[in-house]
C-alpha cells in the first residue's frame, strides 16, 4: 500500500511524502526534486540514499541539480546553438559558451502544478514558446509512482511547434547513506561504447569502445578503480561524466545496476531511453550546504541519468531529441531497490 500526503505548503512551494513498506521518499514541486529516498539495507535498516539540500531553495544559487527533473534538454548543447528545420536557434549559455540542463532557469527551477494519482504524484508544467531560447509551447507532465520496491518515473510531453526535448531525472546516489564516498560502490552497465567528450565536457561526435579502458563496466567494477586513471577521457571529465549507449531493450531487464557491498543495498535501472549518463559527482565541492549542514565534496554521490545522448542535435544525424509538432513524447525509467 502506498501512502501519499501533502507534508507542507507555503506560497508556491509544496512538499510531499510517498511511502510503502520498502521505500520512503520526500518530494517537492520545485523542479520535481526528490529530496530524500530511504531504502533498507541487508539488515532491514532504513537510510536515505540520496544527496540533498539543507534548504531546498538553495538550489536557486547552485548547479548540481540534486534530485531534480532537468530540461528541456538535459546535459550540454555545444555553443548554445542548434539548427532545426533549417533555422538556427540560440539558447541561454549558462556554462561558459555552452547550454547546460535547460539553461539558467530550466525545469529544475520551475514550480510545477501537482496532483495526487493512485500510487503517487503527477506534476505538470507549461513551458512557453521561447523559454531559454527553445521554440514551441511545451506541456510536460512528470509522474512518480511507487510500485513495491521500485520508483517509476514517467515523462510525457507535447509541443505546438517542432522543438527539442530530452528530459531526465538527476538523483545522486550514495548507498551507504552518506557514511562514505562512492569509491567502493560497484557498477554494472550493459553498454559496449560511450560518447567521448572534448576538453569542455561536451560530446564531440567521437565514440569509444569501452573494452580495455576504465569505462568498461560490463562486469561489476569498483567505481574507485578507474575514476582517477590517466586516461584522456577520465582527465577531461575529472572522473566519469559520459553517456553509455545501452545494449538491451526496455523489456529485457536492467541496463545498469549500482550496488554497495557493506550495506548490501542495490539499485537497478530499467529504461526505454538509449543512454545512461554516468556522472561521478566530480564537481560537487563548493556547493550549498547539504542535508547535514555541510557542503558536499567531490565523489560524495553518483548520478545515473537515463536520456538521449548529450549534444545529440549537433552530432547525431537523426536526433531522438527532436519532438515534432503534435507528436507525443513518452518515456519511463524504473529505479528498483533491493539488497544483495
Amino acid at each position: 500500500m502506498v501512502i501519499s500526503d501533502l507534508l507542507y505548503e507555503e506560497g508556491r512551494l509544496a512538499y510531499f511524502t510517498l511511502s510503502n513498506e520498502s521505500v520512503a521518499m520526500t518530494v517537492t514541486n520545485l523542479g520535481c526534486r526528490i529530496l530524500s529516498l530511504s531504502t533498507r539495507d541487508r539488515e532491514g535498516r532504513m537510510a536515505d540514499i540520496l544527496l540533498s539540500y539543507a534548504n531546498v531553495e538553495d538550489c536557486h544559487s547552485e548547479t548540481s541539480m540534486m534530485g531534480a527533473v532537468v530540461g528541456r534538454v538535459a546535459n550540454r548543447i555545444a555553443n548554445g546553438r542548434f539548427v532545426l528545420n533549417g533555422k538556427e536557434y540560440s539558447l541561454t549559455a549558462n556554462e561558459g559558451r555552452h547550454h547546460l540542463h535547460g539553461g539558467s532557469e530550466g525545469f529544475d527551477q520551475k514550480y510545477f502544478r501537482h496532483d495526487f494519482v493512485p500510487g503517487g504524484l503527477r506534476f505538470a508544467y507549461h513551458s512557453p514558446d521561447g523559454e531559454e531560447g527553445y521554440p514551441g509551447n511545451l506541456d510536460l507532465t512528470v509522474t512518480y509512482l511507487l510500485e513495491g520496491n521500485a520508483l517509476r518515473i514517467i515523462f510525457d510531453g507535447e509541443s505546438d511547434q517542432d522543438t527539442l526535448l530530452n528530459v531526465t531525472s538527476h538523483p545522486y546516489f550514495n548507498l551507504t547513506g552518506g557514511l562514505a564516498k562512492i569509491y567502493d560502490h560497484e557498477l554494472w552497465v550493459d553498454a559496449d561504447r560511450i560518447a567521448c567528450i572534448g576538453e569542455d565536457g561536451v560530446p564531440d561526435g567521437e565514440f569509444m569502445e569501452v573494452a580495455g579502458t576504465p569505462f568498461d563496466f560490463r562486469e561489476f567494477r569498483r567505481i574507485g578503480e578507474g575514476i582517477d586513471a590517466p586516461h584522456p577521457q577520465i582527465l577531461r571529465g575529472n572522473g566519469y561524466d559520459h553517456a553509455y549507449f545501452l545494449n538491451k531493450g526496455h523489456s529485457e531487464g536492467p541496463q545498469a545496476i549500482l550496488r554497495e557491498p557493506e550495506t548490501g543495498r542495490r539499485v537497478s535501472i530499467v529504461t526505454d531511453m538509449p543512454t545512461i549518463q554516468v556522472y561521478s559527482g566530480n564537481f560537487l565541492a563548493g556547493g550549498c550546504p547539504g542535508r547535514h549542514g555541510l557542503p558536499y565534496e567531490n565523489r560524495d554521490g553518483i548520478a545515473l541519468e537515463a536520456q538521449f545522448m548529450p549534444n545529440s542535435i549537433n552530432v547525431e544525424e537523426d536526433s531522438g531529441t527532436i519532438l515534432r509538432e503534435g507528436e507525443k513524447f513518452h518515456s519511463e525509467t524504473r529505479y528498483i531497490f533491493d539488497t544483495m
